[in-house]
């Protein structure tokens, strides 16, 4: 399963069905659960936790100190789900003590060549990144969210669960759940309704989840008075996620 040019650290524990190839090279402190498939010239550091049934592609570098010219080498750590797919020349790095000293990926996302996760971004499941995207430190992200190739995403910033960007998009600001943006800087277009229809959401929730873009967005309402017509709504968990989403935002939300 160990291919005999590869490096693995004895103080690596690796399950006995992990895949390495040629010449990748497994640091101490790493941890890679059952079925995972790490190709050649990989580069996996600690402390980085790794779960079961991903394939990591040839080149990428997964666990690195970060970038921030504030950490000391401090220990932080890595934390990647199940079932993801990490594609060639994918960076990803641990966290920072200014934050929670953790960097985490849930399961089952596709990053696409040469995506950057930068130190302490929290990225749920379910999620595409396209060639070349950006995700600069300390991102929220929630699940099922489609980044277009080349987006852009400024550090702090939280884009909520099923929300999408066109490419070469530049995010400054915080996208709430649902909401499709693009453009430089970013600015949103509409809801993901086509998304909506493909998961099997009702025709009543995808209304009121249209009547809640244009009540926020087309109104000339403040974000606080937006929200407070959102609650007179009939709820649903569908409206109460786009709920949250805009009261989580710290940054102001994309308009």
């Amino acid at each position: 399963m160990i291919h005999p040019t590869a490096i693995v650290d004895p103080k690596a524990e690796l399950a006995a069905d992990v895949k390495v190839g040629p010449w990748s090279i497994i640091g101490p402190g790493v941890e890679i659960g059952a079925g995972t498939e790490i190709a050649s010239h990989v580069v996996i550091e600690g402390p980085t936790r790794i779960g079961r049934n991903n394939r990591i592609f040839q080149f990428a570098s997964v666990g690195a100190e970060c970038q921030d010219k504030k950490y000391r080498g401090e220990p932080t750590r890595l934390e990647i789900g199940d079932d993801n797919v990490i594609r060639e020349h994918v960076t990803i790095h641990r966290g920072t003590i200014q934050d929670n000293s953790l960097t985490r990926i849930g399961d089952r996302n596709l990053l696409m060549v040469a995506v950057h996760v930068a130190h302490d971004c929290m990225i749920g499941s379910d999620n595409i990144f396209a060639n070349t995207t950006g995700i600069a430190g300390h991102v929220q992200i929630g699940d099922g969210v489609i980044l277009g190739g080349m987006t852009g995403v400024h550090q702090f910033c939280k884009i909520g669960s099923y929300a999408m960007s066109a490419g070469c998009s530049l995010i400054v600001k915080d996208i709430p759940a649902y909401v499709m943006v693009g453009g430089n800087p970013a600015a949103a277009r509409s809801m993901n309704f086509e998304g909506m229809r493909r998961r099997g959401w009702s025709a009543d929730t995808i209304s009121s989840l249209r009547q809640a873009y244009k009540t926020v967005y087309r109104q000339g309402l403040t974000l606080e008075q937006a929200i407070a017509e959102l609650e007179a709504m009939p709820a649903s968990a569908e409206l109460q996620r786009f709920i949250d989403s805009l009261r989580a935002s710290e940054r102001g939300i994309t308009r």
